[in-house]
């Protein structure tokens, strides 16, 4: 579902996957731009022509009711949903009178501002153009520059290298360019169109004679669409600033950048071939992965297709080709397996060849970074607690709560003098609210791994994407207590504080929404730093709206979970109490009894009495509802993990292990 992402880093390495990836957004921004080019049609046949206007108001409604927008990703909030569904009642054109004239010239102003200002238009007549030509010119000049001869003149050498990297760079240029244009038309798309559409639709609606019922009958869902809008810009700004700094970072990486992949090394390289008149070097797409030794490498067209099917080999030795060896540069010799005697590889750069030897156990060094992070340590809890303190004491009411940032000079003064201190101390009067709210956030942006945690990661955004608001929740609760008890204690203890801010959003407008917006990037990060990972920044904002709006859930005590969450069962009690019998399984997929299972279990442990800790809610008709304190009776293990059977005021059934404690 979904366009792919385009990461910047494939822009580098050009892979024919990236190309087939570029080339669904480039067919999806030419359907989308037809589609805008017909509906504007369809809409000046409507105001023009008011002897058919039946016939022009059906077409034009059609239209609409036909189109919907395919966002990146693979999953869609429910503000794009509500976007790309762009639905309206037909109806309400169809009982509509004939004064259309009156307001002809505003609605055909509108559509043609609308059509002028659209972003299609500049990516297929110039970016796509520069784009194809620049591949075209840099591959020529690849080529010529790999068959320079090592032997040539020192001098001529470093001149060729020079001039190869400044070719390089225009080309890596012009990619990262057009990578980003498509990216941000990609987006832009959902807002900018539809805007000009719902003011087409508003001053349509007011032309007719019964304009004021019509405009009544649209306003609740004017109001809904507008807000989705502006969730939907929110997200594009937010998102936009990322994906720009990721680019420009990308752009300023060293020569030996590895892009992130799920082979251990990928690139074209260009492969010696024996002919009977001599040998020919031919381009390769390879790949390698190096848990398995794995060599694949695929022939390919000019225009970076992959053409045939690609051969595969087990790596056995790699080994650095000398200079004086081979009349070419950059080169390394491998064996394989499957074919005997060396192959001869020529990497597009020494950087390049670099990689692929360390890859492939070569000698290379490898390099390392060091950060100095922030930890969820005693001093951790303790700043944070008095921040919470601070803000809640003085600044609930603040208008723009956390989204306004202080001084990054203050911000930094504060962070210094609390954590080289041992005392802790946050003198009131030295700090105002915009330093504490920033000293806040920059700790949870510093820790060394987010709150939420790398291992999580990804369960929480697909829990964001159920459909179902309580299947999110609930999806979300297990998730929460999985969390190591440090990171669950610390969020128990912001989202409280952040529950009690977004009370008070008559007067500071810091809705769970906005506050959602703003602490999702910084309490869930994704490890790897691609488009795909920042294109999730919305559900990870819905992730930290649900736990902030249902804090008393997300963070109550822990049911465990049962295996009968996928299926129900039926319990039969022996009359002796020794054995459990569930009689069957059914199915809750299908709803049919399609999976039958007698089970019969000794159960030899004692029965005792316990007390419940927690109040419970019975969430199928085999389980037990109590308030806290209930005394149970006949408690034993059950045939589930976590479940204990037990009888309250007469009745049998399953309770939670960990909600009771025995007495």
């Amino acid at each position: 579902m979904g366009l792919p992402t385009l990461e910047f880093s494939d822009s580098l390495l050009d892979s024919p996957e990236f190309r087939e990836r570029l080339q669904c957004h480039e067919i999806e921004l030419e359907r989308t731009n037809r589609f805008i080019k017909d509906l504007i049609k369809d809409g000046n046949m409507l105001i023009s022509a008011l002897n058919s206007l039946s016939l022009a108001v059906q077409r034009f409604s059609r239209s609409l009711q036909e189109f919907q927008f395919e966002c990146i990703g693979d999953a869609e909030t429910d503000d794009e949903i509500n976007i790309g569904e762009l639905k309206v009642d037909q109806n309400c054109f169809y009982h509509a009178s004939p004064v259309l004239a009156v307001r002809s010239a505003y609605v055909r102003h509108d559509l043609t501002c609308f059509f002028c200002s659209s972003v299609l238009e500049g990516v297929f007549s110039e970016g796509k153009k520069q784009f194809d030509k620049e591949t075209e010119r840099y591959y020529s000049l690849q080529e010529k520059y790999l068959s320079v001869s090592s032997k040539k003149k020192e001098s001529q050498l470093h001149e060729a290298d020079s001039q190869m990297n400044k070719d390089r760079k225009i080309f890596y240029d012009a990619s990262l360019q057009y990578v980003f244009k498509i990216q941000e038309v990609q987006e832009r798309k959902k807002f900018e169109f539809v805007e000009p559409l719902l003011a087409f639709l508003q001053g349509l609606f007011t032309s007719y004679h019964e304009g004021y019922e019509l405009a009544c009958e649209f306003e609740p869902y004017k109001q809904q669409l507008q807000f989705n809008l502006q969730n939907a810009r929110n997200n594009f700004e937010s998102t936009r600033a990322e994906v720009e700094r990721l680019m420009k970072r990308i752009r300023s990486a060293e020569d030996d950048f590895k892009a992130p992949s799920c082979f251990t090394m990928e690139g074209f390289l260009y492969i010696q071939e024996k002919r009977p008149l001599g040998s020919v070097w031919t381009r390769y797409y390879c790949t390698y992965e190096k848990s398995s030794k794995m060599f694949t490498m695929g022939n390919t067209e000019p225009n970076g297709v992959v053409n045939g099917t690609p051969e595969m080999f087990k790596l056995r030795s790699c080994v650095r080709r000398k200079t004086d060896s081979i009349d070419k540069r950059f080169c390394f010799d491998i064996e394989v397996v499957e074919r005997h005697g060396v192959i001869t590889l020529q990497a597009l750069s020494e950087a390049n060849r670099r990689l692929w030897m360390e890859a492939m156990d070569g000698k290379e060094p490898s390099d390392f970074f060091y950060c100095f992070t922030a930890f969820l340590n005693e001093a951790g809890f303790n700043f944070v607690k008095k921040c919470v303190e601070l803000v809640e004491t003085r600044g609930l009411t603040t208008l723009g709560l956390y989204r306004t940032g202080g001084v990054n000079s203050k911000v930094q003064r504060l962070m210094t003098s609390v954590f080289a201190s041992s005392d802790m101390q946050l003198d009131a009067e030295s700090w105002d609210n915009k330093t504490i709210t920033s000293g806040l956030k920059d700790y949870f942006r510093c820790l060394a791994e987010p709150l939420l945690t790398y291992r999580l990661h990804k369960e929480f955004i697909r829990a964001a994407k159920y459909d179902d608001q309580k299947h999110r929740v609930r999806a979300i609760h297990a998730l929460v207590h999985r969390l190591p008890d440090r990171n669950r204690a610390m969020l128990d203890v912001l989202a409280k504080h952040l529950l009690r801010v977004s009370s008070h959003s008559n007067q500071n407008l810091m809705t769970v929404s906005n506050l959602g917006m703003i602490f999702g990037p910084t309490l869930m990060r994704s490890q790897e730093e691609t488009v795909a990972a920042m294109m999730n920044i919305k559900f990870q904002n819905i992730v930290v709206e649900i736990i902030i709006e249902n804090h008393d859930k997300v963070l109550s005590a822990r049911r465990p979970q049962r295996e009968s969450s996928v299926f129900s069962s039926a319990l039969d009690i022996c009359p002796s109490g020794r054995f459990v019998h569930f009689k069957y399984f059914l199915c809750t997929t299908c709803e049919k009894g399609c999976c039958f299972i007698s089970l019969a279990i000794n159960v030899a442990t004692p029965y005792r009495d316990a007390k419940a800790l927690y109040s419970c809610e019975a969430e199928h008709s085999h389980e037990l509802s109590f308030p806290q304190g209930a005394l149970f009776c006949n408690v034993c293990p059950s045939v589930e993990p976590g479940w204990l059977q037990a009888t309250y005021k007469g009745k049998t059934g399953l309770i939670p292990e960990n909600y009771v404690t025995f007495i």
